[in-house]
């Protein structure tokens, strides 16, 4: 039963090849240089006119190039979806310890303007809420009052 390849989500960059420099050289398959073969003459021109410069030329071209260190080495492809999948742990807990401080701060901070901002306005409602509550009563109690009143029953005391 095979399973097929894992796709990582778009915002997750795909690694190619990891380099470590600092690392000490690892065994394992490396790369191997091709010789660059000698150009070959063309035409009719034969092959006592080619200078002896020219041709030691691609001898020297070749030793030029770097010999194979540590950091060309060969990643096989069965390591590189564990090294993305390390990689990627690592990143996303970086991440989500930033992230979730931020967030906190973010929201904290807007709460807090919200708080600031509301304040003044639930002490205006609540003040004339209040007012109007005890308009209310004692309107209710003068009208309660008035025919003990107008009876000539004295209205009890408040106090």
């Amino acid at each position: 039963m095979s399973v097929p390849p894992r796709t990582p989500p778009r915002f997750v960059p795909t690694l190619t090849a990891v380099v470590d420099l600092d690392a000490p050289s690892v065994v394992g398959p490396e790369l191997v240089w091709p010789e660059t073969p000698a150009p070959m003459p063309q035409g009719d021109a034969p092959a006592a006119t080619v200078p002896p410069a020219a041709e030691a030329m691609p001898v020297a071209q070749a030793s030029a190039e770097p010999a194979p260190t540590a950091s060309m080495v060969a990643i096989r492809p069965e390591d590189i979806f564990e090294i993305e999948e390390e990689l990627l742990h690592r990143v996303l807990q970086r991440v989500d310890l930033r992230l979730e401080e931020a967030l906190t701060d973010v929201v904290s901070q807007a709460v807090q303007q919200q708080l600031d901002a509301m304040i003044p306005v639930l002490r205006n409602r609540l003040e004339d809420q209040l007012r109007q509550l005890i308009s209310n009563a004692l309107a209710q109690e003068l009208s309660a009052a008035e025919p003990r009143v107008s009876a000539g029953v004295r209205a009890p005391s408040l106090g």
